[in-house]
């Protein structure tokens, strides 16, 4: 079926049948947010899937930044960064964020896929190789594809698969290796120690996505050098401004002459919007509250074992880990969405996850901790999930 109109045909009786069946659950607006809360129909819901990790949504001093910068930029980019999209605030965000993550430089990005497709697809090309993890996020994928690169996958947190492929690789080509430092469908953390080491072994470059990561892992929440002790094992450093830091945008670190080249030849970068100067003075203050305030990161590592603790009291398998990403495997589509349904009428906003963004027959729901939740936040959630779940599943501990 490669007609166009078929494809349209054929996704719009699924659709339209999952609406018949009360088993379509995205695009749903939300009428106002506070912190892990929020308005949808005209009633409170628990949000367990937002990316607002550190609960800074409503923080009144990212608010103020926002205004001020608002009444010296105005509302709009003003143009590429390249041209009249640079304000002074970009250049000082920039120079903070490489402070904080120890990079000689940082430039930014208007999205985490922008800044993933350009900077992989600008660093190789045809004759170079990149090696992928198989469970690597979708905007690594298509940055991979775009390159023009022998791509090879690598079986998840697989290193001795990895070094079999980087052996087997002809000497004196450019080799990319690329990982998530957290997986975003099951929160589990990529091993840098033996992945570093395979890097600097068979003279690859490593670049790490750290959407999940930073403001997450390490004591500081600077990401996943930090949280291994291993300062200066990454070569190109990936993170957004829409998860931790509640703002939006991305940013990619490294040395200065790799961050120069970037600026000149990354398409998404240079055909791009500049992020909004509200924006940037928004992220600004985000990171000022994270580098004052790391209790922060210490409370939501505290908030996201103790839901898994809960979840697991209460018969609900959710694996083992540490970040506040907590999946739980539902298993087939309808089961999936039936369990959503049920959840949300609970109160408690948690979305299913489906092919192919995971393989059939795992499909899941994937809850989200958030350090702005409560004990009885994390009771409620709990007591939502397990329910629903152990009735449809059956996963009785």
């Amino acid at each position: 079926m490669n007609c166009l109109a078929d494809r349209l045909s054929l996704f719009q009786d699924r659709l339209l049948e999952a609406q018949r069946r009360d088993l379509y659950f995205y695009h749903k607006p939300l009428e106002e947010v506070r912190n892990c809360w929020a308005k949808l129909n005209g009633r409170p819901v628990l949000l367990l899937s937002s990316y607002s990790y550190l609960g800074l949504q409503q923080d009144a001093r990212i608010r103020e930044a926002a205004s001020e910068a608002w009444s010296i930029f105005g509302t709009g980019s003003h143009g590429s960064p390249l041209l009249a999209g640079t304000t002074t605030m970009h250049l000082q965000l920039q120079e903070e964020l490489a402070n904080f993550i120890s990079c000689d430089d940082v430039m930014l990005f208007s999205s985490g896929y922008v800044a993933n497709v350009a900077t992989i697809s600008t660093i190789c090309g045809p004759g170079d190789y990149v090696f992928s993890d198989k469970l690597n996020h979708a905007s690594i994928v298509d940055g991979c594809a775009s390159s023009g690169a022998r791509v090879q996958r690598f079986k998840h947190n697989d290193t001795v698969h990895l070094e079999r492929l980087l052996s087997e690789t002809p000497p004196g080509k450019t080799k990319l290796v690329v990982i998530d430092a957290v997986f975003s469908m099951d929160g589990d953390i990529a091993d840098l120690p033996k992945v570093s080491a395979l890097c600097r072994r068979y003279g690859a470059y490593l670049m790490v996505d750290e959407a999940h990561s930073f403001g997450v892992l390490g004591d500081r929440g600077s990401g996943i050098e930090e949280h291994f002790g291993m300062e200066g094992s990454v070569d190109i450093k990936m993170g957004v401004l829409s998860k931790s830091i509640p703002c939006t945008g991305a940013y990619v670190g490294g040395r200065k002459d790799l961050i120069d080249y970037l600026k000149h030849h990354a398409r998404g970068y240079i055909f791009s919007g500049s992020l909004l100067p509200m924006v940037v003075a928004s992220a600004r203050a985000s990171l000022k509250i994270l580098t004052e305030e790391p209790w922060r990161v210490s409370r939501l590592r505290s908030i996201s074992r103790s839901l898994r603790e809960r979840l697991d009291a209460q018969g609900v398998i959710c694996g083992r880990g540490e970040t506040p990403i907590i999946p739980v495997i539902t298993g087939d589509e309808d089961t999936t969405q039936d369990i959503v349904r049920q959840i949300q009428n609970e109160g408690v906003l948690v979305y299913g996850v489906l092919p192919p963004a995971v393989p059939a027959g795992t499909c899941r729901l994937r809850i989200c901790a958030n350090a702005a939740m409560t004990e009885s936040d994390i009771d409620f959630a709990a007591k939502a999930v397990a329910t629903h779940v152990r009735k449809r599943v059956g996963e009785v501990a």
